[in-house]
């Protein structure tokens, strides 16, 4: 979820029903995972700027921080693995293209 909210594109309104959409979850899942993340104080619920019915989903200071652990960690995790998963999938794509020419 802090990721989704740190990479939602430029102009869009970082809403619960936005998240869901970018994390392919059901909106109650979301809104769960926001409460979570609030009583951690990752993030804020602020009213929208164009419309105060709107709640609008902000990483917090320590959200940032936590995002950031996050992402070195599995990054060092991505450059052990990485080579491997890259041959993996490569061996999957061409199985896959393999067998759709015989279809």
């Amino acid at each position: 979820m802090l990721l989704a909210i740190r990479g939602l594109p430029e102009g869009a309104k970082p809403t619960i029903r936005a998240l869901a959409g970018a994390m392919f979850i059901q909106h109650h899942s979301a809104v769960e995972l926001i409460n979570r993340l609030e009583k951690a104080g990752a993030i804020a619920r602020q009213p929208g700027t164009e419309d105060r019915r709107e709640v609008w989903i902000r990483l917090t200071a320590t959200g940032r921080t936590m995002l950031r652990k996050l992402v070195l960690a599995h990054r060092v995790e991505l450059e052990r693995s990485g080579p491997e998963l890259a041959r993996a999938l490569r061996t999957v794509l061409h199985i896959g293209a393999k067998n759709e020419k015989h279809e």
